[in-house]
């Protein structure tokens, strides 16, 4: 019988994240990818192991571009979970003057979604817009995040984003929500069509754009 140590590759742990990018970029073989987007796309494939993101992400004209372009001036992320919050590189953000914030917890955001009869997350959009700087919005989880941030554009309460990253996981009005966004002509966006994403999407997508940002070519194209 043959060992089962035989069938693994061993590989140096610094070279890790390269040849799972040589794997990805050799799994999608003729693919064509936006060069623009094509960061982000292979960073949500080795963050979750799954192809379909090289097919379901949609980006809004140079949304990349843009989000790049407001992280190096000092924008800052508003997180719909401590999760997707935890995942973003705050030290590399923060060389660009940003900071990220998540308000989920907070015991007022709690007692005035209760009153209201709706989300921490849809309350924790408001707060973000209210802070008066230029935002990314990074959502992983609450669709009520995405349908609130889209309220407020009709409303025309909500600043325009740097970039709305919509990435929610799961079942009841996960699509929904996203395609609210999507068909907005005015915001630049990031979304994760149908029903995969999840906090950890969120975050990757977010640390892709602050690599770019960072001219940082470690990243494996």
């Amino acid at each position: 019988m043959s060992n089962p140590l035989d069938r693994i590759e061993f590989v140096k742990p610094a070279d890790i994240e390269g040849r799972s990018f040589e794997i990805i970029t050799s799994e999608l073989g003729d693919r064509q990818l936006d060069p623009e987007n094509e960061l982000v796309i292979k960073r949500c494939i080795h963050t979750s192991a799954d192809f379909d993101y090289a097919d379901n992400l949609c980006f809004s004209e140079h949304a990349v571009t843009k989000a790049v372009e407001a992280l190096k001036n000092g924008a800052c992320i508003i997180t719909d979970t401590n999760m997707v919050k935890a995942g973003i590189n705050k030290r590399v953000l923060a060389k660009f003057g940003g900071e990220v914030y998540n308000f989920v917890a907070d015991p007022d955001v709690a007692a005035e979604a209760k009153e209201r009869g709706i989300t921490r997350s849809a309350v924790s959009m408001e707060r973000g817009a209210a802070l008066g700087k230029p935002l990314i919005y990074a959502v992983g989880n609450a669709p009520t995040a995405l349908i609130r941030l889209y309220e407020m554009m009709e409303e025309g309460t909500l600043p325009t984003p740097a970039l709305i990253i919509g990435v929610p996981v799961g079942f009841v009005n996960v699509v929904e929500s996203k395609e609210l966004i999507l068909s907005r002509d005015d915001v630049p966006y990031i979304v994760a069509r149908g029903r995969k994403g999840g906090s950890n999407v969120a975050a990757c997508i977010c640390n892709a754009l602050l690599y770019i940002a960072s001219n940082n070519e470690r990243l494996y194209m």
